[in-house]
């Protein structure tokens, strides 16, 4: 769809939402300057032409059977947010012990930028579900599941843009692990934002496995103050045109990032993991490491940005990017960056694109192992380091679940 045509279908609807003042700055700004193109330099890797060629229509308000995609939820004890076709389904999700928890209504929280993404702007627009959680001070959370399931609605093209945040007050804890399944041809287009106070600790894990068929466009901001840590694992497998953004902002003193990643690609796929972290005060660390396995025709995209501001001394940043191409076909567009305006400060950063190393396949080989198992053996070893920073048990054995079922189709 057009930017005009989403306009169009916000004017439809916009009598029945509410913060209207927020939507309609929103509005002017997707007004002015449109959904990305090719001479918007963040999006110089990822073209929307396929996605402005498909015609979307909103989700119909019954509800369509999801049994199959629940069934497909990894098996993680916790409690469930669970959003079909982009709406908040009580009937299949088990609120956390939680007095913090609002659900099905949008929460937009703070730090998002519409101002600076169309796509930021198009969700503040038409948003109209989501959750917000609210973790008090000191109290360690848990775990929480949040599933996006999209039925495919019996063929029907549709678009959804669900709305969600997190605050944890000083001290507070909480695993958020963030799962996408689907069906059929959609526009998933959510937005996250994270406040995270002194001291307090966010894990975020992200599993993508939507439809090969989906568009996938996710951000999140996330606001760490002093003291205080985001931790992020995205794994990327799903979807037809895909990209992950996430702007990072240490705003305090001894802030941490994490931002790590592993991308999965076959056939067509297009997927983008764009980064920007904000080290805006000093004796604060970052850390990203992003690994892509590519094989058909498939193009993956890292781009990886740390800006250190003057005030930022003593930074410590560090960013990795390392592809796998396992067909003459695929492609990697690989554009670290590093943004200094502080003296003392380290930062390094990296990027490397290859095949499978023949001499270690020749080694596999002449010790009898067969030729598909020995390629499988070293991109299950190549993925293996970059799983390596997911404590969380459960959410470790979902993603390696994941790769284990990826591979298999690759066979």
């Amino acid at each position: 769809m057009s930017t005009d045509a989403f306009l169009a279908r916000y004017a439809e609807r916009k009598t029945g939402l509410g913060d209207l003042a927020l939507r309609e700055r929103a509005a002017g700004l997707l007004r002015a300057k449109g959904l990305p193109g090719p001479r918007d330099e963040a999006w110089r890797y990822t073209r929307l032409l396929p996605l402005t060629q498909t015609d979307f229509v909103e989700p119909r308000a019954e509800a369509f059977d999801a049994s199959a995609l629940l069934a497909r939820l990894p098996a993680i004890d916790a409690p469930r947010l669970v959003f079909v076709d982009g709406r908040f389904s009580p009937v299949h999700s088990t609120l956390p012990n939680l007095a913090g928890i609002r659900a099905g209504v949008p929460a937009f929280g703070t730090g998002a930028r519409p101002d600076l993404d169309p796509l930021v702007a198009l969700n503040t627009m038409l948003t109209e579900d989501g959750v917000a959680i609210t973790v008090p001070a000191d109290v360690d959370a848990g775990t929480i599941v949040l599933a996006s399931l999209a039925t495919g609605q019996g063929g029907r093209a549709i678009a959804f843009h669900p709305r969600h945040s997190v605050t944890l007050a000083p001290g507070a804890k909480l695993t958020l692990i963030e799962i996408g399944l689907g069906e059929g041809v959609y526009f998933h287009n959510p937005v996250i934002t994270a406040a995270i106070a002194q001291g307090a600790s966010l894990t975020h894990l992200r599993l993508q496995t939507e439809s090969e068929t989906g568009f996938v466009l996710s951000t999140v901001y996330a606001d760490v103050a002093t003291g205080g840590t985001y931790d992020s694992f995205q794994l990327a497998m799903g979807g037809r045109l895909a990209r992950a953004e996430i702007h990072a902002t240490l705003s305090g003193p001894d802030a941490i990032a994490h931002l790590n990643a592993a991308q999965l690609l076959g056939g067509v796929q297009h997927a983008d993991f764009t980064t920007i972290v904000s080290h805006d005060a000093p004796n604060c660390a970052s850390r990203q490491t992003v690994k892509t396995v590519l094989t058909g025709r498939s193009r993956g995209v890292f781009q990886g940005k740390i800006e250190v501001a003057r005030a930022a001394q003593k930074t410590d940043g560090y960013q990795m990017n390392q592809a796998l191409l396992l067909s003459p076909d695929a492609e990697m567009d690989s554009k670290p960056q590093l943004e200094i305006y502080a003296d003392d400060v380290k930062c390094s950063h990296g990027a490397t694109v290859g095949e499978l190393d023949p001499e270690q396949l020749f080694y596999l080989r002449s010790r009898g192992v067969p030729a598909a198992e020995a390629r499988a053996i070293l991109v299950r070893a190549f993925l293996d380091a970059a799983l390596e920073p997911i404590s969380h048990e459960a959410g470790r054995a979902a993603m390696e679940d994941a790769i284990a079922a990826w591979w298999a189709r690759q066979a």
